[in-house]
């Protein structure tokens, strides 16, 4: 009778190590949904940095072809 309960405790310990830790894969779903957050929030940055960077160039280029536009109109004001 030993013998079954020995077996019997030994098959149910083998059973309990087999069971999957629930708590340990919500924490690793959870660093990956984190995870995923930030690196989409950086790519939002980034994309909203460069469009920002890209307009303050359109807009640098745009006050410098005024300024050429009356640096023109004077050099032709003087020329006539």
């Amino acid at each position: 009778m030993k013998k079954v309960a020995v077996t019997a405790l030994v098959l149910a310990l083998g059973l309990a190590a087999c069971k999957p830790n629930n708590a340990d894969n919500n924490v690793a779903n959870d660093t990956a949904v984190e995870n995923n957050a930030e690196a989409d929030v950086n790519a939002a940055s980034t994309d909203a940095t460069n469009a920002a960077d890209a307009a303050l160039n359109v807009a640098d280029n745009a006050v410098e072809n005024a300024g050429n536009a009356v640096d023109n109109a004077q050099a032709a004001v003087e020329n006539k």
